[in-house]
């Protein structure tokens, strides 16, 4: 057994109880090549599932159960004292599921939440996770950053904090929350929603103020310990980092450094900012200058005094720098996250090689912080010392100039991040939260729209890039409401109602198009209002599940009839009108019909094809690929499944060469999952692995692996690719069982299918999982008689039960209502055959012959039938033959049960042939 580093490094976190989104995060790889190391790894360690795989993963020698490693910013500079603390607040989260560490700015409450965080790691089984608020200015993004620490995505039909929680649900982990102050209500509302729905998280925050919640136990940071008879943390902080400077301090020394100490009230960031100018002040020069303007500072609570001790070594140490590098210190306070010598120079207005060398000064002072990146050397400044900059910026009348350049700054960066590379990702991790907070600063200033709207347009369209679709649609919106044309705000909201779309919120659909409509009417656009209106209505049809509210028939009817009264002569109006009462014509009669359809049959396709010809000769592929889903579900309701796959074909070929927007994504799922039916449908099984596949690769459903992976799982379990379903299987329960295990009817056959393989396998325990999970789902007509009769028909034949498979399929074809099995059709025809002639039925002839008919052109279901009559005439050589058309049509599966029924020499091969394709051996006829 040769297992590679990375599948090892996989094994680890498999062990970790890690998902495949989080492994993925984690590695920096795709969710796909997690999926593949699993895979390979199932198959090599010869184990059955991913929880046995777990169970495989290698331990700490002498430890435990393996714990992932915390996420936590690496120090730059080691930790002094604080043993009381450390000891006070560990019990603290010991005890209480939220603590906050509280105390003014400069006290060291990050560093003493980070060394405390770090000790408790071995409590955690899965991990302890550090989360920055210092960018996040709003409430609404407080999900989103604990996402982005996670390395998880949001979830369609949820926000982020649904999202988050969905996620975390099972999780025994801690979350150190970092500089919450100013945004404490959103975390507050954040963490109430967190901590009630999942018991195993804990959370450690870190404040000025307290959060103000029941749940909360507030933990008072105090100074570093002074001198009183003995060592003190705050003589040890200064003297250790005097000598990380290269000036160590002696011993007898040690009482002026505690004078130092005491006037600077304990607080670390003054005491660190104090020891950085100790090798050109000397001890006594220090004192000196700190002497004046902290005796100066008087009244107030002890609490203030001590924030004042920070604010006065900050001023201190302002003024000790040359006039060049002060002014670059304010200047770069407007960003937010690390910056490079190069952006600070373009917001600073000066030479990159001159604002480099001044950049060094001030982490020799510290400062700023200095950190090493795949791009090169970052810096920031601690939250104090940026406040405190932005602070000196607007009290020299210089803000409003620096915060512009950064906005301009800002812009550039997005437009570079227009083109997707390799690095895009990192790149836009990079600059995401300076976007943000430049957008924030634009949007409330008259004379800065025009830039506030390019930005939010600009970081819309990157967030639905980085899949932030919750973020996307909000940030449509801002750009809708800071545009100054109406005709703009229109086509903002559109966007915005698609990414809607992608969140699977047609109530929001329905929203932004109504006011993209009224955005239009007051442009003048009177043919793009109908569009809206026409649109709002096709959705309501097309993507009813999407709705919370479900729209009366009488509402979509108005909504037709005013766009209808709108469009007048224009081309796309009417092609939108038209596509809408063709939707709406499908959705009557498919409420309506039951058994054989009726004479509106002709009339619904005749209007789904008048709408596709409309929408093509507009050349918005976009609203033709529309009318081609509704032509396609007319033609499968009609019963034609070759009709109904080849325009779904065309749908996807049609969409190729769509523009990459949230509305062709949203299009392009619906599509690949409507062409993976279609060609389950027709017994294409390479075409429905092929859309199947590429909807389970989309990125932008990582985060919802049941949806992506569904499809995919029931084409493999028709194909017989065992190994394919167990891997597939593993991310379609754990992100179904994170998403709130949904009873979504689109999601039955998925877990029929895998039921299937395993009770094939005759894996006892994992079919009372499955079985569970499909039981939730209830008895749909789909279930009863489609997927359901026919995963349940592959079954009982399998084991020699031909008669209780004939009764699992009692209904006539004519009697089974066909837009429940017009996927089904043909599968449960053609195994209806076969246990008809299993089964010894008189009738098996005739019901061959009708089957024949029916299936005709289906690869798969056709050899089903010629082999049933082969073995009606007991013809071995003709029951052989039709092994060659399932190994051409991928059915590996039915090859082998081909083999097995031909008997004698045969079936030995044929029971070799499931063995290899893990599956234990099936009776003889």
């Amino acid at each position: 057994m040769d297992i590679s580093p990375r599948e090892a490094e996989v094994l680890e976190l498999v062990g970790a109880h890690l998902s495949n989104a989080e492994i993925a995060a984690r590695l920096f790889i795709s969710v796909r090549t997690v999926e593949s190391h699993v895979s390979s790894l199932l198959r090599k360690l010869e184990v059955p599932d991913r929880r046995a795989l777990a169970q495989r993963a290698p331990e700490p020698p002498g430890a435990g159960p393996a714990r992932p490693a915390p996420v936590l910013p690496a120090p730059l500079t080691s930790f002094v004292g604080r043993v009381n603390e450390r000891a006070e607040l560990s019990e603290m989260i010991k005890a209480h599921r939220q603590v906050t560490a509280v105390g003014p700015g400069g006290v060291g409450k990050t560093r003493l939440a980070l060394a405390v965080a770090a000790e408790a790691a071995g409590e955690y089984s899965d991990g302890v996770w550090f989360v920055d608020l210092v960018p996040v200015t709003d409430p609404d993004m407080i999900a989103t950053a604990v996402a982005g620490a996670l390395g998880l995505g949001e979830q369609p039909g949820r926000d982020m904090t649904e999202s988050v929680v969905a996620a975390l649900a099972d999780r025994r982990a801690l979350l150190v929350l970092d500089n919450c102050e100013q945004v404490v209500n959103g975390v507050a509302l954040f963490l109430e929603r967190l901590l009630a729905a999942c018991p195993g998280i804990r959370v450690l925050a870190t404040s000025r103020a307290r959060l103000m919640v029941p749940f909360e136990r507030v933990y008072h940071v105090p100074p570093l310990s002074l001198p009183v008879g003995g060592e003190s943390d705050a003589v040890a902080l200064f003297m250790e980092r005097a000598a990380a400077v290269g000036r160590p301090l002696e011993p007898p020394q040690r009482d002026q450094v505690a004078q130092v100490c005491e006037r600077l009230d304990g607080m670390a960031l003054a005491i660190e900012l104090a020891a950085a100018r100790y090798p050109t002040l000397g001890l006594d020069g220090i004192t000196a200058a700190l002497s004046h303007p902290l005796r100066m500072l008087t009244g107030g609570s002890r609490a203030d005094d001590r924030h004042r001790s920070v604010r006065g070594a900050l001023d201190w140490s302002h003024a000790l720098l040359e006039p060049a590098d002060r002014a670059l210190l304010r200047q770069v306070s407007v960003f937010v996250a690390p910056f490079t010598a190069a952006a600070a120079a373009e917001v600073a207005g000066s030479e990159e090689g001159i604002v480099a060398e001044g950049l060094a000064r001030l982490a020799e002072q510290s400062l700023l912080v200095v950190t090493a990146s795949p791009s090169g050397t970052r810096y920031r400044a601690l939250e104090t010392i940026r406040q405190y900059g932005m602070e000196r910026l607007a009290e020299t009348g210089e803000l409003v100039d620096a915060r512009s350049r950064h906005v301009r700054w800002c812009l550039a960066k997005a437009d570079a991040l227009a083109v997707v590379r390799e690095d895009w990702r990192a790149r836009f991790g990079a600059v995401a939260d300076d976007l943000r907070a430049a957008l924030a600063w634009a949007a409330d200033r008259p004379e800065q729209r025009t830039d506030a709207y390019r930005l939010a347009r600009c970081l819309a369209e990157l967030t639905f890039t980085r899949h932030l679709i919750g973020e996307s649609q909000q940030r449509y919106e801002q750009a809708a409401a800071l545009a100054d044309d109406p005709a703009v705000t229109a086509s903002m909201l559109r966007q915005a109602a698609a990414v809607a779309g992608c969140r699977m919120r047609g109530d929001d659909m329905y929203r932004l198009h109504s006011a993209a409509a009224e955005a239009a009417r007051q442009a003048g656009d009177t043919a793009g209002a109908a569009c809206d209106l026409a649109t709002i209505a096709t959705t309501a049809c097309r993507f009813s599940s999407k709705f919370a509210r479900k729209l009366p028939q009488e509402e979509t009817a108005a909504l037709i009839t005013q766009a209808r009264q709108l469009a007048g002569d224009d081309l796309a109006a009417r092609a939108a009108v038209a596509l809408a009462e063709a939707a709406r014509a499908l959705l009557d009669a498919v409420g309506a019909a039951q058994g054989q359809p009726g004479d509106s049959v002709p009339e619904t396709i005749a209007r789904a094809e008048r709408a596709v010809e409309l929408t093509h000769r507009t050349g918005d592929p976009l609203a033709e690929s529309a009318a081609l889903d509704v032509l396609t579900g007319a033609l499968s309701w009609a019963g034609d499944s070759f009709a109904a796959a080849t325009t779904a074909r065309r749908r996807i070929t049609l969409l190729a060469s769509a523009p990459d927007t949230p509305a062709a994504t949203h299009e392009l799922i619906e599509a690949l999952g409507e062409a993976t039916e279609a060609s389950l449908g027709t017994g294409d099984l390479p075409g429905a692995r092929r859309w199947g596949r590429q909807l389970a690769d989309h990125p932008l459903l990582a985060e919802v692996g049941h949806r992506a992976t569904s499809w995919l799982l029931v084409a493999d379990a028709l194909s017989g690719n065992v190994d394919q379903v167990l891997t597939g299987s593993i991310r379609f329960l754990d992100a179904w069982r994170r998403a709130g295990s949904p009873a979504r009817t689109a999601l039955g056959p998925a877990v029929a299918a895998v039921l299937t393989i395993h009770s094939l396998r005759d894996d006892h325990d994992a079919r009372r999982e499955w079985g569970a999970v499909l039981d939730q789902f209830g008895t749909p007509p789909e279930r009863t008689y489609g997927y359901g009769a026919v995963f349940d028909a592959i079954l009982l034949l399998h084991h020699g039960q031909a008669r209780e498979a004939l009764e699992r399929m009692a209904p006539e074809p004519g009697e089974v209502w066909k837009w429940v099995t017009w996927i089904w059709l043909h599968w449960y025809v053609a195994l209806r055959a076969e246990a008809t002639v299993l089964a010894g039925s008189p009738d098996a002839r005739d019901r061959l012959t009708e089957a024949r008919t029916i299936t005709a052109g289906n690869p798969v279901a056709s050899a089903i039938v010629e082999r049933a009559e082969a073995l009606l005439d007991n013809d071995q050589a003709r029951i052989l033959a039709t092994k060659d058309a399932f190994d051409a049509s991928g059915c590996h599966y039915q090859s082998a049960r081909t083999l097995v029924l031909a008997g004698g020499k045969h079936a030995a091969a044929g029971q070799t042939t499931l063995a290899n394709l893990g599956l234990p051996p099936t009776p003889a006829p």
